[in-house]
C-alpha cells in the first residue's frame, strides 16, 4: 500500500473507533501515532511532534486558570445573581442565561461553564417554578456559541491556531474571532428566544426523586415476622442483598426511622424493613426469610431521608474513575458509604441489577446517603452535584487573586497591541498560572487533577497526523477529490462543502479531531484554487465549534439527562440553529477574510 492509502485508511479506522466511544478518544489518538511509525508513514520524531507544540502547554496552563476561578466561587456567585434579576419571567432568565453562559465561555471554555452554571440553572428553575428542560438546553448552546468569540473559548480554537503555524499561517490573536461570533451568538439567541424556545419540552420538576424515577414498584415495606430466620442477625449475616437481590435503605422500629443502617445493624422482630428490588424477588423469598408485605406502605422523599442521610441527584463527569465501571466493580457502597437507588441515562430509568451496569459519562445517579460523603466525591471531579453546592467549599478569600491572575495573562497575551513586544501565549498562561501557585489560590498538590490530559494526548495526537496528512500527500489528493466534485459551484460553495463536512464530523468525533483532520484539506484546497487559506481556516474553526444537532457534544452531554430530553429536541432546535449559524457564517467569514 502507498503511504497515501496507509494514511487515509488510519484516518477512516479513526473515524469509526472516534463515532463508537468502545475506547476513549486519547487512547484512539496514541493508536493511531503508533500506527504511523509502525507502517513507516512517520519517523519518532515526526509522530511524537504534536506533543512538543506550545499549544499543548497553553490549554494546560488555561486549565489551571479556570481551576482558579471555579475553586474561589466566581462562576457561581454570577450564577446566583441571575434570579435576582429576571425573577420568575422565562424569556428574561433565558435570554440572562444564554448572555451569562456566552460571556464566561469566552474565557472558561464551554464545557466547563455548563458543568459549573448546571446546578445553578437546576436550582433557579426550582425556584422559578419553570421546568428544568425550559432552560438547560439554552445553557448549553449559548456556551458552545459563546465559545467562539475568543481564541481561549474552546480547545479547538487554540489547537487549530497552534497548527496553522505548520502553514505559513500566522496564529489566531486573542479577539480575531470575536466579531462574527458575537454575531452569530447573537443570532443563534434571536432563535432560541422566540422559536427554539417554543420547541423546548416541558419535563421535569415539581415532583419529588423518588417520583421522578418512578420508584414506586421497585420499593416496598417488608415486616419482619417474629418467627423469621433474619431475628438477631445483622443485616451483613442475613446476606440481604446477595442472596435475595434486596438493599435495605432504612429500618422503622417502634416508630423510630434508621436511614440507610449499616452492615452492623441487627434485625428484631417486627421490624419495618425499607428496601429496593422487584416484587419478583421479594415474592420469591417471602416464606423463606419470614416476612410479609406491608400492603399500605406510600412512599416518598421524606421515607428515605432521615437525620444527616438524604437523597441526591448526582451526575459522573467525563474524567471521572467511575466511567467503564460497575458498582460493583467500585464496591461503591462499601467505599463510599452511598446508596445508589436509580440510574437515569438519557431518559431512561435504571433501577433493575443496578450492581451490574456500566457506568457512562452523563449518567445521573440517584444516591442515598450523607452530604459530606457526596460533597467529597464532587471535590475530587468524580461526580457533580445537581443542586447548589455551599459557599464553604469555595475559597472565597483567594478571588482577588484568581482575577489577577486570568487578568495577568490576558495583558501579557495582548501586550504587543500596546508595547509592540508579544509575549508568547504559552508564556503569558505559564505565568498567571505562577500567581496562582504564589497565591495558594489553587495548591500544588490540585495542579495535576485540574488538567485534562485526556485532551491534551488527542490534540497532540491529531496535530502529528496533521504531520502525516502533509507528508504523504494525502490532503493534496482529498483536496483534489473535493474541487473536481465543488469546483463547479464557485469558491463560496467549495468553502460551505468544507463548513458542512465539519459540521457533520463533529458528531461522531471529537470536535478538536475534527477539525483537525479536515485543516490541511482545506488549506490545500485553498491553495490550489488560488484562494485565502485563511478564509477557509476561520471557516472550518467555527464549524467544528458549532455542535448543536445531536447531544454527543460534551456541554449538550451535561444538560441531556438532567433536562430529561429526548434525542429528538436536540435534532429538532439544534437543526434549525445549525442552518442558521452555516448561514451567518457564510455570509461574514469571506467580509472579514476574504476569499
Amino acid at each position: 500500500m502507498t503511504p497515501i492509502s496507509i494514511t487515509l485508511l488510519l484516518l477512516l479506522v479513526a473515524i469509526i473507533l472516534f463515532a463508537s466511544e468502545k475506547l476513549p478518544v486519547d487512547v484512539i489518538g496514541l493508536i493511531l501515532v503508533i500506527a504511523l511509525v509502525l507502517t513507516n508513514v512517520l519517523s519518532v520524531q515526526e509522530a511524537v511532534s504534536g506533543f512538543g507544540n506550545d499549544v499543548v502547554i497553553t490549554i494546560a496552563g488555561l486549565f489551571l486558570l479556570v481551576g482558579g476561578l471555579i475553586r474561589t466561587g466566581i462562576v457561581d456567585l454570577i450564577g446566583r445573581r441571575l434570579h435576582r434579576i429576571a425573577g420568575d419571567n422565562e424569556f428574561v432568565l433565558t435570554a440572562l442565561i444564554m448572555t451569562t453562559a456566552a460571556v464566561s465561555a469566552s474565557v472558561l471554555k464551554n464545557t466547563t461553564t455548563t458543568a459549573m452554571f448546571l446546578p445553578v440553572i437546576i436550582g433557579l428553575a426550582a425556584k422559578a417554578k419553570i421546568a428544568p428542560s425550559k432552560l438547560l438546553m439554552p445553557l448549553a448552546f449559548g456556551a458552545i456559541l459563546g465559545g467562539s468569540t475568543t481564541l481561549i473559548g474552546t480547545s479547538t480554537n487554540l489547537a487549530v491556531s497552534g497548527a496553522i503555524v505548520r502553514y505559513g499561517q500566522p496564529p489566531f490573536s486573542m479577539f480575531e474571532l470575536t466579531t462574527v461570533g458575537v454575531i452569530t451568538f447573537a443570532s443563534g439567541m434571536i432563535y432560541m428566544l422566540f422559536f427554539g424556545r417554543r420547541m423546548l419540552p416541558n419535563r421535569g420538576g415539581g415532583e419529588s426523586l423518588t417520583e421522578q424515577y418512578r420508584m414506586r414498584e421497585y420499593i416496598s415495606e417488608l415486616i419482619v415476622l417474629p418467627e423469621s430466620p433474619l431475628v438477631g442477625k445483622t443485616l451483613e449475616e442475613a446476606n440481604i442483598g446477595t442472596e435475595m437481590d434486596l438493599s435495605v435503605l432504612g429500618i422503622i422500629r417502634m416508630g423510630e426511622r434508621i436511614i440507610a443502617p449499616l452492615p452492623t445493624e441487627r434485625i428484631q422482630r417486627r421490624d419495618s424493613l425499607i428496601v429496593e428490588g422487584t416484587i419478583a424477588d421479594i415474592i420469591r423469598v417471602k416464606e423463606q426469610a419470614g416476612i410479609e408485605i406491608e400492603a399500605d406502605f406510600m412512599l416518598n422523599d421524606v421515607v428515605l431521608e432521615g437525620g444527616s442521610v438524604e437523597l441526591f441527584e448526582v451526575m459522573i463527569m467525563r474524567d471521572s474513575q467511575f466511567v467503564g465501571q460497575t458498582l460493583k466493580s467500585l464496591k461503591f457502597r462499601q467505599r463510599y458509604n452511598l446508596t445508589v437507588l436509580a440510574i437515569n441515562r438519557h431518559g431512561d430509568t435504571i433501577i433493575n441489577k443496578l450492581s451490574s451496569v456500566m457506568l457512562r459519562f452523563g449518567d445521573v445517579l440517584l444516591v442515598q446517603g450523607r452530604r459530606a460523603d457526596v460533597e467529597a466525591l464532587v471535590s475530587e471531579r468524580e461526580l457533580l452535584l445537581l443542586e447548589d453546592l455551599s459557599q464553604g467549599n469555595f475559597r472565597i478569600e483567594k478571588r482577588k487573586w484568581a482575577i489577577a491572575a486570568f487578568a495577568t495573562f490576558l495583558t501579557l497575551s495582548l501586550a504587543k497591541l500596546v508595547t509592540g513586544y508579544e509575549v508568547p501565549l504559552a508564556v503569558a498562561v505559564l505565568i498567571g498560572v505562577l500567581v496562582l501557585l504564589a497565591t495558594k489560590t489553587i495548591r500544588y498538590a490540585e495542579m495535576y487533577p485540574l488538567i485534562d490530559f485526556r485532551l491534551l494526548v488527542l490534540i497532540a495526537s491529531m496535530m502529528s497526523f496533521g504531520v502525516a496528512m502533509e507528508k504523504t500527500g494525502a490532503d493534496a489528493y482529498l483536496a483534489g477529490l473535493i474541487t473536481d466534485n465543488l469546483g463547479n459551484f464557485g469558491p463560496m460553495g467549495i468553502l460551505a462543502g468544507f463548513f458542512a463536512l465539519t459540521v457533520f464530523l463533529t458528531q461522531p468525533m471529537s470536535n478538536q479531531a475534527a477539525a483537525l483532520v479536515v485543516l490541511p484539506v482545506a488549506v490545500k484546497t485553498a491553495i490550489s484554487l488560488g484562494l485565502n487559506p485563511r478564509t477557509f481556516i476561520v471557516a472550518v474553526t467555527y464549524a467544528a465549534s458549532f455542535s448543536f444537532i445531536t447531544p454527543l457534544e460534551p456541554a449538550c452531554v451535561l444538560v441531556y439527562t438532567p433536562g430529561r430530553y429526548k434525542f429528538i429536541d436536540f435534532v429538532k432546535i439544534g437543526s434549525v440553529l445549525t442552518v442558521i449559524v452555516f448561514i451567518v457564517a457564510m455570509l461574514l467569514v469571506p467580509v472579514f477574510w476574504p476569499l
